[in-house]
This record gives structure tokens, C-alpha cells and sequence, in this order.
């Protein structure tokens, strides 16, 4: 490892090759061996200090590292140096959830001033993709949930209107909103094939549904083939498609200038307290939880 040394401070993000064709080409997070890197465990060998239990052999580096220990063995690809004043707790999501909200509107979604964005689920992936697309000063952002609390946030984060699909026809007040044009980009957090679907059905002549949210193996998606004579577009996303080391430094100065409040969708926790924190996310209390040892 030559990009660090002991006692630098850093942030851990996914890993990849580096010598592939995607990696090489500055699409990192479509590795070709992404999968086997990042959710299939394979063994990086004995070095890699994988756990076992027993007989048994446990998931060692889910994301190229698993960070919920103490100390993590992490591929140089998946490391980035950030400067020694770096308050660690506080930037630690911008390796994971963030990229991902910011990199899918900045790199694949791409909004222009004339076009109405809208999210649906603002979790720390969407709350991050309502931001980004605020930077981008488009007609409209749209946030999608069923939590009140998290919609009130989304307006923090730059979303100019909100839609509580607990209470509200999600679909009508998106017809109301664009005058029945539909939504021009819109990113799918949820994972749930239901709330994919609606938001294809919702989306305008040539507009575009990127679902980011990663559901259950098998899981279908239907959508409606005649709408993508209209010119549809329907795609997915891993990880922003983000180059980390490039997109982390980047939000780092934003957080750092006041502009990305990203303190205002944490909350920290003791380790002991995971399931709480869990809780609290799942209920939608929380929106990012930050365990800290």
C-alpha cells in the first residue's frame, strides 16, 4: 500500500480491481469483479484474516472491508485519505450511502434546469440524492416517503415540494405537480418492485427511472412495454457510479464549506446500542446511524 501511511486518518468506500476495462475507464463500481469483491465473500486468501466460526466461514469483507469491528483488513482501493483534521465520525457515511444518492443524480440522472426530479424513499441514500439534485437548481425536487420526519428533512436538503405516500395518491400529486406531463428523472430508492413501477408509470415522454435500491434475489420489476415506445428509460445504478477517491473529496469540501448538512441526517450511537440504532432507522426515526466504538 503506497497512498497511506500509518497514522493517516481515511474513509472506506467499496473495491475494485483497478485494472479492468470499467476500472481503467473511470466506472470503478462496474468492476468485473465487483460482486466477488464486495457481496459474495471470496476469500482474498490467508492473508485476508477472514473469521470463521467453528468449522464454519464467515462473511469477512462485505463492501471489500466489513467496518463494524474495531479493525478492519481493507484493500488499497477501498481506502481514502482525507486530512488529519478530519472529524472521522462525521464523514464516515460518505463512503457508501452518500456517494450513492449524490453519484446517481450527478453522474447518470444528470438534471437540467428545465426538468422536475423527484425521490422516492429518503433514507440516507435518497436524502443525499435530494441534495445533489438541488445543487443542480432543476423545476422542480420531489421527495417520496412515508415518514413525516424525513420529508420535513428532504425540504432542508433542497427538496422543493413533498409527497407523504402514507396519506397522499403518490401518482395523482405527481400529475398535479407536472400538469400530467409526468417526472422527467426520478430515482427509485426503495427497492420495493411496487413503488419502481409507479414511478415508471409516473415518468414523462423520454424520461428516465434509475433504481438505485438493491432488493432480494429474484425479485421482479414489472413495467408497462408500450410506455418505453415513448421513449422510457429504465436503468440501475451500483454505488453513484462514483469514482471515490474523486466524488468523496468532493462532498468532503462541501460539508467543510456548510453547504452539505450532512450532521442533519445522523445520529450517533455507542456500539453497544447497534440494535437500537437499527430501530431507529427501520422506524424512520433515524436516518443515518453512526455507531462509534
Amino acid at each position: 500500500m503506497t497512498s497511506v501511511q500509518p497514522g493517516d486518518k481515511v474513509l472506506l468506500s467499496f473495491s475494485y480491481c483497478g485494472e479492468c476495462g470499467p476500472c481503467t475507464s473511470g466506472h470503478p463500481a462496474y468492476c468485473v469483479d465487483w460482486f466477488p469483491l464486495n457481496l459474495l465473500g471470496v476469500s482474498r486468501g490467508p492473508e485476508s484474516g477472514e473469521v470463521s466460526g467453528g468449522d464454519t466461514v464467515l462473511q469477512s469483507h462485505f463492501m471489500g472491508q466489513s467496518s463494524f469491528a474495531e479493525y478492519c483488513i481493507a484493500d488499497e482501493h477501498s481506502v481514502v485519505k482525507v486530512s488529519p483534521d478530519a472529524d472521522l465520525e462525521l464523514l464516515a457515511p460518505l463512503g457508501c450511502g452518500v456517494i450513492t444518492g449524490v453519484g446517481s443524480i450527478w453522474n447518470v440522472l444528470k438534471p437540467g434546469p428545465a426538468d422536475v426530479v423527484a425521490v422516492y424513499g429518503v433514507g440516507g441514500v435518497g436524502i443525499s440524492g435530494v441534495w445533489a439534485a438541488a445543487q443542480r437548481t432543476p423545476a422542480m425536487v420531489i421527495a417520496i416517503d412515508r415518514v413525516a420526519a424525513r420529508l420535513e428533512l428532504a425540504r432542508e436538503f433542497g427538496a422543493t415540494h413533498v409527497i407523504d405516500a402514507s396519506t397522499e395518491d403518490v401518482a395523482a400529486r405527481l400529475a398535479e405537480l407536472t400538469n400530467g406531463c409526468g417526472v422527467d428523472k426520478s430515482m427509485d430508492t426503495t427497492a420495493h418492485p411496487a413503488v419502481g413501477s409507479q414511478a415508471f408509470d409516473s415518468t414523462a415522454i423520454g424520461g428516465t427511472v434509475l433504481i438505485v435500491g438493491v432488493a432480494q434475489p429474484g425479485i421482479k420489476l414489472p413495467v408497462e412495454m408500450n410506455s418505453l415506445i415513448n421513449g422510457k428509460t429504465l436503468t440501475g445504478v451500483t454505488l453513484g457510479d462514483a469514482q471515490p477517491p474523486v466524488l468523496i473529496q468532493e462532498l468532503i469540501g462541501h460539508v467543510g464549506s456548510g453547504r452539505f448538512p450532512i450532521e442533519r441526517m445522523q445520529r450517533r450511537y455507542a456500539f453497544a446500542d447497534i440494535w437500537q440504532a437499527e430501530r431507529d432507522m427501520l422506524d424512520g426515526s433515524t436516518v443515518k446511524p453512526i455507531l462509534v466504538f
